[in-house]
């Protein structure tokens, strides 16, 4: 890959992945708000301005590495996660769940949004590569962060709401695994089990169905 393909590459994917991850701290931020919880507000997380929610690994480097230890066919990150104070909940065990859902759910909604843009594009006869990639990038990086998000394995957000599913016994077994929860996802990863039996099913499921509509454009 050279370098202004490089370049251009990266440009795509930026804006569709950091929209991606500051929209899904606000969310969280804004649902714990919601439900009673203001320290996110006063910490000034409850924003789209991208800084308030920049890892330096997880949103910088790590993106960068994996786009080029994939030679530009991946890039995926993470955000600062935005604090959460269960003493000011109502129900902490019940509201717990909905405000770890509001994460992926955010995703989900882009990954809607992306999508129409992509068909919208097709629709008018806009043949703009550029564009385009970036409207298909938009559809598949918030479909891959949200359903990472969704294993059920804390402190994702999936493993978040099976704590608030599950009953006390083995909510509180699961919960204790937080600690090691992130060693365990990158292990999952690092072996391709995460890959093969959650993020590559459940991504190209719900991608065949955000993208169904293009299938009216491009045959």
């Amino acid at each position: 890959m050279n370098t202004s393909n490089t370049i251009q590459a990266i440009a795509m994917m930026a804006l569709p992945l950091l929209l991606a991850i500051t929209l899904h701290e606000a969310a969280h931020g804004y649902a714990a708000r919601r439900f009673g919880d203001r320290t996110a507000e006063m910490l000034g997380r409850i924003t789209l301005n991208p800084l308030k929610h920049i890892d330096p690994i997880g949103t910088v480097v790590m993106p960068l590495i994996l786009f080029f230890a994939t030679s530009g066919g991946f890039m995926f990150g993470y955000a600062k996660p935005v604090p959460i104070n269960t003493r000011n909940l109502k129900n902490p065990k019940q509201d717990m769940i909905w405000i770890a859902l509001a994460g992926p759910a955010s995703n989900f909604v882009q990954a809607f949004f992306w999508a129409v843009l992509l068909v919208g594009m097709a629709a008018v006869g806009l043949r703009e590569e550029f564009f385009i990639r970036m409207a298909y990038y938009g559809v598949t990086l918030n479909l891959v962060l949200a359903v990472l998000n969704l294993f059920p394995i804390p402190p994702l957000d999936g493993g978040r709401i099976a704590v608030g599913l599950l009953p006390y016994k083995p909510a509180s077994m699961l919960a204790r695994l937080e600690p090691f929860g992130f060693f365990i996802v990158i292990g999952l990863l690092l072996v391709g089990v995460l890959d093969r039996f959650w993020l590559s099913p459940l991504v190209s499921w719900f991608g065949s169905i955000y993208l169904a509509p293009l299938r009216w454009f491009v045959g």
